[in-house]
Order: C-alpha cells, then sequence, then structure tokens
C-alpha cells in the first residue's frame, strides 16, 4: 500500500474513533450503543423495580426476580390530578444512563408539555442484569434476552409506576431510536392500551426477511462517503485489497501495528479490516451536523472532515465501498448452534411483530406512531419512509443521521431539523389533545348509569 494512502486512511480513522485499541467486531444496530456511562447524571434520579424474568412461562425459574433499573425526572411534571403526560424512554442495548444523557429532546420538550420523564434500561444491560456478570455465558440464562420480554418488562414497570403514582389517567408516550425505536414503534402496536402514543427515531423494523434491499444499509453508508468525497470513496474502497496484500508481506502486520499505533499487536488482518469497516459505518451513522460526544469526539459532519433473535440479513453490493459478500440464513443458524447450541428464528421477529404489507397492515389496527428517518443514516433504508395514514407518519430529512432529532437542541441546528422537531411536537400535541378529550367525554359518560334508552341518573 503506498504510504500516501496508509496516511489518509490513518487521517481518516484519527477523526473517527481512538486508534488505540483494535478489537474485531462486525458492524450491527445491538453493537452501536456499548459504550461508558456519561458524567453528567444529574437530571434524572435512578430507581429499582422488581421485574420478574420470564413474562411467558409459569415455570419455577420465570418467577425469578431481578432489578431493573430506570430513571425519573418529575421536575416539570404537573402531576395526576392535571392528567399531564409521561414520557418513557423504551432502552436499548446499553447502559440507560447513557441514553439519558444522549437523548436531549425529552428534557427540551418537557417544561412545554409538563411531562414526566422515564428512562427504563434493558434487561441485560448495564445494571439490568437477572443473572449477573455471567448472563452472556449461555443459552441457558441469555435465552431471557428477548425484545419480547423487554417489551413485557416495560409494559409491566409502567404499569406499576402509574398506580404508584395514582396516575392512571396520565396519558404515556413512549419514544426509542435505533434498537430502543424498534422496540417504542412495537409497544405501541403490543401494548395500546398502555402507550396512547410512540415516536420511532431510526427504527429499522423492515430491515427483516425480504422487505428491505439486503445491501441497502452498506449501499448507504457508501452513498454517504461518496457524496462527501468521491476521492474519500474510491480510497477505501482500494484500501481492503491493499491491506490484505501487505499482510502477507513479510512483517507485514507489524507495519500495520504502527501505521495505527495499536496498544496490542494485530494477529490477523481481519482484526484491522473489522475494526476500520466499524469505524466508517459508525461515522456515517452519526454524521450529525454538529460536534457531538455520541460514540466518540467529533466534529460536525465527520464524514466531510475526513473526506440473536435479531437476524436482519444484510450483504454488500458490488457498487459499495466494500468488499461484496453474500448473506447465509444457514451461517447465522450454524454461527447459533455453534456459540449457544440453539436453533436461531430468522424469521420470528416478522411473525411476532410484522413487516411485510406495512402500509395495509398498520391502516388496520395502528395509529399514533411517529417514523422520523434521515438518509444520511444508513438505517433509514430499512425504516418506514411514507405515512401509512393521518396518525402514522413518517418525518423523513435529506440530511438527517442516526435519530439526530432526538439530541439536544442547539443554536447550530439547521433549520430543517428545527422544523422536524416542531412537527414531532405538533404531532404529539394532537394525541395529548385526543386524548384528554375522549378521556372527558368518557367521564362525562360514566357520571350515572344508563340503560334500556332511559337515563337512570334522576333515580
Amino acid at each position: 500500500m503506498p504510504p500516501s494512502l496508509f496516511y489518509f486512511l490513518y487521517f481518516l480513522l484519527s477523526t473517527i474513533t481512538s486508534a488505540n485499541a483494535l478489537k474485531p467486531t462486525f458492524p450491527s444496530l445491538q453493537s452501536l450503543c456499548l459504550q461508558q456511562n456519561p458524567d453528567n447524571k444529574s437530571d434524572y434520579k435512578p430507581h429499582f423495580f422488581p421485574q420478574i424474568l420470564d413474562h411467558f412461562t409459569f415455570t419455577p425459574q420465570s418467577s425469578k426476580i431481578f432489578y431493573q433499573k430506570y430513571l425519573l425526572n418529575s421536575e416539570y411534571w404537573d402531576g395526576p390530578k392535571k392528567r399531564a403526560p409521561i414520557f418513557v424512554y423504551t432502552g436499548n442495548e446499553g447502559d440507560i444512563e447513557w441514553f439519558a444523557a444522549n437523548t436531549g429532546f425529552l428534557l427540551d420538550i418537557a417544561p412545554k408539555f409538563r411531562a414526566l420523564l422515564v428512562f427504563i434500561e434493558h434487561r441485560f444491560y448495564g445494571e439490568s442484569m437477572p443473572f449477573g456478570k455471567g448472563a452472556y455465558k449461555s443459552a441457558t440464562t441469555l435465552g431471557y434476552l428477548t425484545s419480547q420480554q423487554a417489551l413485557a418488562d416495560y409494559a409491566t414497570l409502567i404499569t406499576s409506576l402509574k398506580q404508584n403514582l395514582s396516575a392512571q389517567a396520565c396519558p404515556v408516550v413512549v419514544f426509542g431510536g435505533s434498537y430502543g425505536g424498534m422496540l417504542a414503534a412495537w409497544f405501541r402496536l403490543k401494548y395500546p392500551h398502555i402507550a396512547m402514543g410512540a415516536v420511532a427515531s431510526s427504527a429499522p423494523i423492515l430491515q427483516f426477511d425480504d422487505i428491505a434491499s439486503w445491501t441497502s444499509f452498506y449501499d448507504g453508508v457508501s452513498k454517504d462517503f461518496k457524496d462527501a468525497s468521491l476521492n474519500c470513496f474510491n480510497v477505501i474502497r482500494a484500501s481492503w485489497d491493499k491491506l490484505q496484500v501487505i499482510s502477507t508481506q513479510e512483517k507485514g502486520l507489524q507495519k500495520l501495528n504502527r501505521v495505527f499505533r495499536t496498544c496490542e499487536d494485530i494477529k490477523s488482518v481481519y482484526s484491522v479490516r473489522d475494526w476500520l469497516w466499524s469505524a466508517f459505518v459508525y461515522t456515517a451513522m452519526v454524521n450529525y451536523p454538529t460536534p457531538a460526544n455520541f460514540m466518540r469526539p467529533l466534529p460536525a459532519y465527520p464524514i466531510n472532515e475526513a473526506c440473536t433473535e435479531m437476524v436482519m440479513p444484510m450483504s454488500c453490493s458490488q457498487q459499495g465501498m466494500f468488499p461484496p459478500s453474500t448473506f447465509s440464513y444457514k451461517e447465522i443458524e450454524d454461527d447459533c448452534m455453534k456459540k449457544y447450541g440453539v436453533k436461531a428464528r430468522p424469521h420470528w421477529i416478522t411473525t411476532e411483530f410484522g413487516g411485510h404489507n406495512i402500509e395495509e397492515v398498520l391502516k388496520r389496527f395502528g395509529s399514533n406512531i411517529i417514523f422520523s428517518n434521515g438518509m444520511v443514516d444508513p438505517w433509514s433504508r430499512g425504516g418506514v419512509l411514507k405515512n401509512i395514514s393521518s396518525s402514522i407518519v413518517a418525518l423523513v430529512t435529506e440530511k438527517g443521521a442516526h435519530h439526530l432529532d432526538f439530541r439536544f437542541a442547539t443554536r447550530q441546528d439547521p433549520r430543517w431539523l428545527v422544523e422536524q422537531r416542531r412537527q414531532e411536537i405538533e404531532l404529539i400535541q394532537g394525541w395529548i389533545h385526543e386524548y384528554n378529550m375522549d378521556f372527558m367525554k368518557r367521564k362525562a359518560g360514566s357520571s350515572g348509569v344508563t340503560g334500556g334508552g332511559k337515563d337512570f341518573r334522576q333515580r
């Protein structure tokens, strides 16, 4: 590999992520959010809820209790007497403190809605560990880590919290980004009696089976880099073969050690490839218009600066900047069997939550969901990108990145982002207004008992 190409790659990656640790990783929705805890935790108070292990069976093991962490902010809440709303963040795969610190949108709008804010940690992450540190070692314990169990956790916790606060009449809106956005949308569909609305940001609920193109994600990443710099795109595309060639040379891996300044000796070129691959993907996902510390400290528009349950079929096309690859359900099944001794269920998500013919299905039984997506985010290709009905709305921005709308508002935010958030607020206001109107009608109707066409209230 020419020295100039080495220098370019190093410069590119130094703006993306720290180069002091190369770990074999593969880009995935689930691996995005495993980051360090944020320093600022003062806006929320932590609590722990005694949660049962298994909501769907009646065995001695199912009643095992673990303590699920959740965060509360009641600073702006008007309380149950005014039926002030409860905004719940459906936690994804990481420490809930980190999600609270990176979801400033809820804190920004809480005063306007006089809302109670609740962030619920996903089971098997952060401090919500049913089996402690050994939870990931075996399918015997890891089998309780499913999206269905997580949704049932949220339903149980929200119901209990509302009872304890005498807030049964307060409307609940769930929010989530990325995998959490998928959970928010699915929660609205599965538990409409608990949440009357959902805001699902960057939620690729269609990235299953053959609904979205298998190459769409990596084609999206490639397009982001190509739009920023054709030279950057071409250099990255050529680098994979160059890395492979140099790794076969004498002392080739040592040369890579020096170039990327690794803290440990590189044992395989594939660890370098996977690390580079992940860095490019994550940079495309968080190509925000303002500086951010979402995963690593990044400048505004970092691309420009640089130039098991969930079986999501993904491959790389010939036209992208990544090495072409195919997807095999059999390989996934073999890998699951080898690692955990269980058989994968690649089509279970669409069986449980749907996805095929999404427009026709949601028109029949869905309502009050916002699907927000930015087309810079490669996950947007697996999201809902057009309105389903008057109350299931897609807000799509051309330059938006991965759940950018959920970040704190700043004076530097572009107009299109300000407008996107304004539309979200307006839609949520409409849901709550409709909810309150229905509540008042129900209350008026229940003030007396009627029957047989006669009003018995005077008797």
